[in-house]
């Protein structure tokens, strides 16, 4: 069984999601290879040998600088016609479910999304997806080869596993269709810190906030420890915060190290975007709240007294 990864990048770094995906593909299979498309990414090939990959192709161009899906789907359906890879494999993402999609159509290939976990079971490989509202984990294989997935963020925490990585430079043959499409505008949302998919501290706020002045608390937290603000839907639906933010069944999946909920119910929508953390600390006036449940240190009382308390201490500790 042979397995391609693809790799998003930004700027001079690979994605932590996209590192995490090849770390558990290189896990299971010692034949994997990882892919690399843009222009100036050749330097990160090492990069993606520290995580597993026994080879890497890349493919560094100026005609596949934009991050347009058309020319990737080119590219891996020749790598695929040529390889023979049985599984191609993305982190998910917009561009990833756009190239996914296009090469499903283009190579008449299964394709299985929102994956939280794989496995390989009698030489198989078999994605586990959480179904009926993330209340239950359902076995999902393909029918035939090539067979594609894409992962849910945050599934995979990136893990070192040093592989030959042996370079092949590729130079992309792009169909005439792939360069219709163009983009005239890139911006980037300012942000002064980690994202929360690649923070290893999180400090989540949900509707006990009362008001989405509450955040200013939960962010002069975040900025002590060193991490980074999520929230709930509720809180996005209601405006307070910005979607990027939102973890949950319609967020985004995150495992960080340390995940501190303030005023965070912890419903199951929820509850299945973070419930990978390593330590939960939930902050809550409701003692019976479902995050109380499965958090790791529970406290019951004010958050708007205990917030800016531990804020307080953390500044301390630090001197």
């Amino acid at each position: 069984m042979s397995t391609l990864v693809f790799l998003e990048h930004r700027g001079d770094a690979i994605q932590k999601g996209s590192l995490g995906v090849l770390s558990k593909a290189a896990s299971l299979d010692s034949d994997t290879s990882a892919l690399l498309i843009g222009s100036g990414v050749a330097g990160l090939a090492e990069q993606a040998a520290k995580y597993g990959a026994a080879k890497v192709f890349v493919v560094d161009d100026a005609s596949v600088e934009k991050p347009l899906p058309q020319p990737r789907v080119d590219v891996i359906a020749a790598l695929v016609g040529q390889h023979g890879f049985d599984n191609v494999l993305f982190q998910g993402s917009v561009l990833a479910a756009d190239i996914a999609g296009g090469l499903s159509a283009r190579l008449d290939a299964g394709l299985n999304w929102g994956l939280g976990d794989l496995v390989m079971d009698g030489g198989e490989l078999i994605g586990k997806r959480s179904a009926l509202g993330d209340t239950i984990l359902v076995d999902v294989a393909w029918t035939s080869t090539p067979r594609l997935g894409l992962i849910r963020p945050g599934s995979f925490e990136p893990t070192e596993s040093p592989a030959a990585g042996a370079v092949e430079n590729v130079s992309p043959q792009l169909q005439d269709f792939s360069s219709k499409a163009q983009i005239t505008l890139q911006t980037t949302e300012e942000s002064s810190g980690p994202s929360i998919e690649e923070a290893d501290i999180l400090v989540c706020g949900g509707r006990g906030l009362g008001a989405p002045e509450g955040f200013g608390q939960l962010e002069a937290l975040a900025s002590a420890l060193g991490g980074a603000v999520a929230s709930t839907r509720a809180v996005v639906d209601s405006g307070w915060y910005p979607y990027p933010t939102q973890i949950g069944q319609t967020g985004k999946t995150v495992a960080p190290k340390l995940y501190i909920g303030a005023g965070v119910s912890g419903a199951i929508q929820h509850k299945v975007g973070m419930q990978s953390s390593q330590v939960i600390v939930a902050i809550n006036k409701d003692a019976n709240a479902p995050i109380m449940t499965f958090a790791d240190v529970a406290i019951v009382g004010d958050l708007n007294n205990v917030v800016p308390a531990l804020t307080k201490l953390v500044q301390e500790r630090k001197g």
